[in-house]
């Protein structure tokens, strides 16, 4: 058997080999979405995309007899080594052949690679942060990722454990439907905690959308701070990102709550796009966006949506926000003609959220792990 050649990411030809190969390790798979090949090139953009200035990262492709096996990404966070006070070197966007040496192959030069920058742990997969891609979904193979979580073959996380890499986290992801209508007592017990509390529940007002986000932004960082992983967004890369959830987004299902007219907490479902990018293979040009408008406006495929995110700053945790945001989401998606929610990701060890999301009658259905191993 040919062996293995491990090279690194030089030229635009390569960049763009990195960003398609899994189209073709997946090309059968009818749960793998294409990503759009226009955000993918924007988002690996050192130049428009600001989360480069505060990171290193390299990128790796694995060739075998002449053909690409696999590829590889490492990143080194400084935002994140500094605010939790480590020297942790991530491995991301890996995806190979189920073969072992290739998979070997490509984590060895990864961790080779962080080694070199002085860290002494490698920890992924992370594409690039926590604020992005993260975890090999390890249980719910039966049904395509929603927008922005991760899909992978069952065997990669297998191959990364058989080259020495162990659980760090997992990640939770809970579902609810139409069909399995909210507890009615605990409907009423919700909407008596929200009339005795002073919290007031608005959407989202695109006409003043700058500024909404950077209110978002201030409880987004408050809120997460303690959590495991956490890595704080600045205002560059906040903008950054929600300009471009702005292009899918329905106002009416974002929420934020307040108190005496300042921000103590909000939440963000998005439709789910992923059931119309499916479709597309990646392109909206030539004839992608009249399939994107098919599978949308005029089939309306999109019947679900996912809660992308929820912060609720230290002082009003503990308070039942946190449900009342999940039932405010709940009937507002209803209303609009959505019949079920994804509620991901949460920390397997965040157990207020957790409980709540089962409380409103969400059930666990798909998990994710994050694995690391000391260099």
């Amino acid at each position: 058997m040919a062996s293995v050649e491990v090279f690194e990411v030089e030229s635009a030809q390569q960049l763009k080999e990195f960003i398609t190969l899994p189209n073709h390790l997946y090309r059968d798979d009818p749960n793998y979405v294409t990503p759009l090949l226009s955000e993918r090139n924007e988002f690996f953009d050192r130049k428009k995309n600001p989360f480069y200035r505060g990171a290193k990262v390299s990128m790796f492709l694995a060739r075998q007899g002449g053909e690409l096996k696999g590829r590889i990404a490492t990143c080194i966070n400084y935002t994140h080594n500094a605010y939790h006070e480590e020297q942790v070197g991530f491995f991301g966007f890996f995806d190979c052949i189920d073969d072992y040496e290739v998979a070997s192959q490509l984590l060895k030069v990864a961790m080779i690679t962080l080694k070199k920058e002085g860290v002494e742990i490698m920890r992924g997969p992370a594409s690039f942060s926590t604020n992005h891609e993260i975890g090999f979904l390890i249980e719910g193979f039966d049904m395509p990722p929603t927008v922005m979580m991760t899909y992978n073959r069952p065997y990669l996380p297998r191959l990364a454990e058989k080259f020495g890499l162990k659980k760090a986290m997992d990640l939770m992801g809970f579902v609810i439907r139409d069909s399995d209508p909210m507890s009615e007592r605990i409907a009423n017990v919700v909407t008596k905690l929200q009339r005795r509390s002073k919290i007031k529940l608005r959407s989202l007002k695109m006409s003043d959308f700058d500024n909404e986000v950077e209110r978002m932004n201030t409880v987004y960082n408050s809120a997460w701070a303690p959590n495991w992983g956490f890595v704080p967004m600045n205002r560059d890369e906040f903008f950054y990102m929600s300009r471009n959830l702005k292009q899918i987004v329905e106002p009416e299902l974002v929420f934020i709550a307040e108190v005496d007219d300042q921000p103590v907490a909000f939440c963000i479902a998005l439709p789910d796009i992923n059931q119309a990018l499916i479709h597309l293979k990646g392109r909206l040009f030539p004839t992608g966006l009249l399939k994107l408008l098919w599978h949308t406006k005029i089939r309306n495929k999109i019947d679900g949506v996912r809660m992308i995110t929820m912060g609720v700053i230290p002082q009003y945790q503990k308070r039942g926000v946190d449900s009342i945001l999940y039932m405010a989401t709940y009937r507002k998606g209803i209303e609009l003609g959505y019949h079920w929610a994804e509620l991901s990701w949460i920390l397997e060890t965040n157990e207020l959220m957790c409980r709540a999301a089962e409380q409103m009658g969400a059930r666990p259905y798909k998990k994710w792990r994050m694995v690391e191993m000391p260099i």
